[in-house]
């Protein structure tokens, strides 16, 4: 019977499977660039690469400094009013 369990269990998608910490450790890491960021007041923006959308990025969010044009790798959490990029580090 555990067998056959183990096998139902693993031909499901990952998705069904994974509790949220462990999903969580296997997060792609998104790839952007950095469309606006302004060091005095400590905020800007992303533009991801394959969705092309624009993330919000707080200077606390980040592993490196960070300049307009620079290409990044971040993940995304969510905040206060939508989706955050964090853990920003340069290429």
């Amino acid at each position: 019977m555990k067998l056959l369990y183990q096998i139902q269990l693993t031909s499901l998608p990952l998705r069904h499977i994974c509790n949220t910490k462990v999903a969580k450790q296997f997060k792609a890491m998104n790839k952007g660039t950095v469309k606006f960021f302004n060091e005095t007041k400590g905020f800007g923006f992303i533009l991801e690469d394959e969705s092309e959308q624009e993330h919000f990025v707080h200077i606390s969010g980040l592993v490196d400094e960070i300049r307009e044009g620079d290409k990044v790798e971040f993940e995304l959490e969510e905040g206060k009013k939508g989706l955050n990029a964090v853990k920003v580090s340069v290429l």
